[in-house]
């Protein structure tokens, strides 16, 4: 797929462009599925994105774009990722004012959260969950596995370490559809670092 043409300078008035942050599920787990920070600066510039920056590895890349709609590119870039990796990567945007309004949201009672061995995990969804999904996904929730939901976002407060949680991911799965988690810490941290301005 042909990325939109560049702005050229000289051009009388740049396109406006917004800034998002997209969050790619399973990448760098396992062997075959590895990809560099650089390759994926790469791949997004080559797409026609501005100001792209990666943060860690776990698949989390800011970028400027044109105000096209979300769902658009969403596409744009899974069809690109597919092309230069060779396998699907389903991604999930969050524009500058959806970061900032994710690392300022607190789900949970501040004392849970000093109190919890675990993390507080964020889980970002593809779309806004069904009312009954609602329902159904926070009566999964436990004393040791506290759930919250936001506007397309499931929160995670785990009593421990993930691993050792007997919480029902694959009902969750089921329910509210395709997702890719990430701990609040690292949502705030790219937030404050790319977002805040």
């Amino acid at each position: 797929m042909k990325p939109p043409p560049r702005w050229v300078q000289g051009d009388t008035v740049p396109p406006p462009m917004t800034k998002y942050a997209a969050f790619l599920r399973a990448v760098n787990l396992g062997p075959r599925r590895r990809v560099s920070s650089a390759e994926l600066r790469r791949i997004f510039e080559d797409l026609g994105f501005g100001d792209v920056a990666t943060f860690r590895t776990s698949g989390n890349v800011a970028f400027s774009a044109g105000r096209e709609p979300a769902a658009m590119l969403t596409t744009r870039i899974e069809e690109g990722l597919a092309e230069s990796l060779g396998y699907e990567v389903p991604t999930f945007l969050r524009t500058a004012y959806e970061m900032r309004a994710l690392a300022e949201h607190q789900p949970f009672d501040p004392e849970l959260l000093r109190t919890s061995r675990g993390k507080l995990q964020v889980s970002l969804l593809s779309d806004r969950p069904a009312k009954g999904a609602e329902a159904a996904v926070l009566a999964l929730a436990t004393d040791q596995d506290r759930l919250a939901l936001g506007d397309r976002e499931l929160y995670w407060l785990p009593s421990g370490g993930i691993l050792d949680s007997r919480l029902d991911q694959k009902a969750i799965a089921t329910l509210l559809g395709p997702s890719t988690m990430r701990t609040k810490g690292t949502v705030e941290q790219l937030a404050a670092k790319y977002f805040m301005g």
